[in-house]
């Protein structure tokens, strides 16, 4: 029988995958995959998240980048540990390298590991990296047609931030539009308006975050 190369390529990914799923049941660590075009705003969230919830989750984060680690030094300026993967030009993280990196951020000592993927709303959807659960971040200056454009990645989302809240009296956009059609291809989606910059609506996601959190540990 003959695999395409596609299918080798996703069947090691899956078996890194299921590795990193039994490292963080084992641990009993909470792992987001966070997913978003380049400039949603994924690592201001983290960093304001981090900085917010200091006194409350331990959290490490894990970032993807094609190039420099210019992210994972403002992760570490937020005050949580970071390591930072260059792709080299690969549009996504694979499990593997997720894999290879956990020891170095002291995975198994934080509450939460946040992966954040390369900006593209297109390859990482399509990668299992072990996580428990997938954010994906849309921002206002972004467009209100995503959800329709990339209805896979929002179908896979467990939790959707709407980013850049407060933006939305100076840039044309439907909110009500994409949160029909997030809700079209994903009912069971939670969304949350925030803006990472000025901390509106962040109170609900990190409510989720928490119980999120709580979950794994009963």
């Amino acid at each position: 029988m003959k695999l395409s190369l596609n299918q080798k390529i996703l069947s090691r990914n899956e078996e890194y995958a299921q590795k990193n799923r039994a490292f963080f049941a084992k641990h009993k660590v909470l792992c987001l995959n966070v997913i978003s075009s380049p400039g949603a705003g994924k690592t201001t969230t983290l960093a304001r998240t981090i900085r917010d919830m200091k006194d409350t989750l331990t959290i490490g984060v894990i970032e993807g980048d094609i190039k420099t680690d210019t992210d994972a030094q403002k992760i570490r300026a937020a005050g949580a540990e970071a390591v930072q993967i260059e792709t080299k030009g690969a549009c996504h993280l694979s499990a593997e390298q997720v894999h290879g990196v956990l020891k170095s951020i002291h995975a198994d000592t934080k509450d939460v590991v946040f992966i954040e993927n390369v900006g593209n709303l297109v390859c990482p959807s399509a990668f299992d990296l072990g996580e428990h659960k997938r954010v994906v971040i849309l921002s206002i200056p972004e467009g209100d047609d995503k959800p329709v454009k990339y209805p896979g990645t929002f179908a896979g989302a467990d939790v959707v931030l709407v980013n850049k809240i407060d933006l939305s009296d100076y840039i044309e956009f439907n909110l009500q539009r994409v949160l029909a059609d997030i809700c079209a291809v994903n009912p069971d989606a939670q969304i949350y308006q925030v803006s990472a910059a000025t901390g509106e609506g962040m109170d609900a996601w990190y409510d989720w975050l928490c119980q999120q959190r709580q979950q794994i540990t009963e």
